[in-house]
């Protein structure tokens, strides 16, 4: 069912409260990466074009309670000066004072509420519901943006549209986020490849089920790549590894493994290196770290024939410059290669934006774990809740 957009809402004199994904790294008071605050400018922009004035909430990290270190204030400075106006930030997420503020916004200001993970009934609204009502007083209609969260069933991102049964909007990133989406789930071009990364098979084994019934091929890296090798009776060392019998049912046609790994006997750039045979196996107290070269041949091969590629999870331990070299070969060769190409959040993003290659994919996925879920279950109950069209 077709959902209203930002553009369906009635914005003159309106005070759109609206869920944004701040959940940016922070190092010493100072944001590192602005990306999610940037992408969500544009439907912060239209509203206020349309002489409406934005309440937006968000949150940051995972607080105990209060803690000041995890407050949206240095997201309230970057944002005035993305916006060039004064942002106000609010001194709580709920609350008189904050009605008052939020009440008294006239058609053009914007007011960031505090951290909405400060409360437990953020996450876990059975906790206390009055929590979602009381957000809901804050403003006259509702607009999810934040991707980043729509797989969650949290006050602030799905229990609050039941308080604006006919004005519960998605904003125009999660807009753009679907139509990117959708076609991987509906009519992917083919051949349609999937590259799946990352340390745990677990997390990603029901999209890994799913994409099989879609794709011509799933490339398997990073740790998750050792329980598919362990199954296979190869000796993995001290590699991560998860319960060989969570892939004992995957049909094995379509999987493509590592053929060599780069391995070190520790976890650090300062240990031996070494690029084997997977077949040849790990030796005990060595570990494997990256793909090796001869994978990111042989898969090369393949990916540049694809007209769709989906890639969610690095391929080696990237935040090590010495097992970063098959993340970075992969992301160079879908880079210029002609497919649609698109990453599914995370690390691989993390990733793209460290070599700058941005700007040579089809899209940049904002959820790593939104994107992943819609792709399993084809809807998010961060979405499901907003207003019918």
């Amino acid at each position: 069912m077709a959902k209203l957009t930002l553009k369906d809402l009635p914005l003159k004199n309106a005070r759109v409260l609206m869920r944004v994904d701040y959940n940016v790294p922070i190092s010493e008071g100072k944001i590192t990466d602005d990306s999610r605050i940037v992408a969500s400018i544009a439907s912060i922009e239209y509203v206020i074009k349309q002489g409406g004035s934005v309440i937006l909430m968000s949150h940051l990290g995972r607080p105990k309670g209060k803690d000041p270190k995890l407050s949206l204030k240095p997201c309230a400075k970057r944002l005035s000066e993305l916006l060039k106006i004064d942002v106000q930030m609010a001194p709580d997420c709920i609350g008189t004072e904050v009605e008052t503020l939020a009440t008294n916004l006239k058609p053009g200001q914007v007011l960031l509420l505090e951290n909405v993970r400060f409360y437990e009934a953020e996450e876990d609204p059975k906790k206390d519901p009055s929590f979602a009502l009381n957000l809901s007083k804050l403003g006259s209609c509702f607009v999810n943006d934040a991707f980043g969260t729509a797989h969650r069933a949290h006050s602030s991102t799905a229990v609050i549209a039941q308080f604006f049964p006919k004005a519960s909007a998605m904003g125009f990133l999660i807009e753009k986020e679907l139509e990117q989406l959708n076609p991987l789930i509906q009519n992917p071009k083919k051949p349609f490849y999937a590259i799946i990364g990352g340390a745990k098979i677990s997390s990603k084994i029901g999209v890994i089920k799913q994409l099989l019934k879609r794709v011509d091929g799933i490339f398997i890296g990073g740790g998750m790549a050792f329980t598919f090798l362990k199954a296979q009776g190869i000796e993995i060392g001290n590699s991560i590894c998860e319960d060989p019998k969570t892939i004992e049912d995957l049909p094995q046609n379509k999987l493509h493994l590592p053929i060599d790994l780069v391995i070190s006997d520790a976890p650090s750039n300062d240990g031996k290196i070494e690029i084997i045979p997977s077949s040849q196996g790990i030796p005990k107290g060595w570990q494997g770290m990256d793909i090796g070269p001869q994978t990111v041949l042989a898969w090369s091969k393949l990916l540049t024939s694809g007209s769709t590629v989906f890639w969610n999870g690095p391929l080696g331990v990237f935040e090590m410059p010495h097992f970063a070299a098959g993340t970075k070969a992969i992301a160079e060769i879908l880079a210029g290669s002609k497919a649609k190409t698109v990453i599914g959040g995370g690390d691989s993003v993390a990733a793209i934006h460290q070599m700058h290659l941005e700007d040579k994919f089809s899209h940049l996925s904002t959820g790593g774990g939104a994107s992943l879920e819609f792709l399993e279950f084809g809807h998010l109950p961060g979405i499901d809740a907003l207003t019918n069209k």
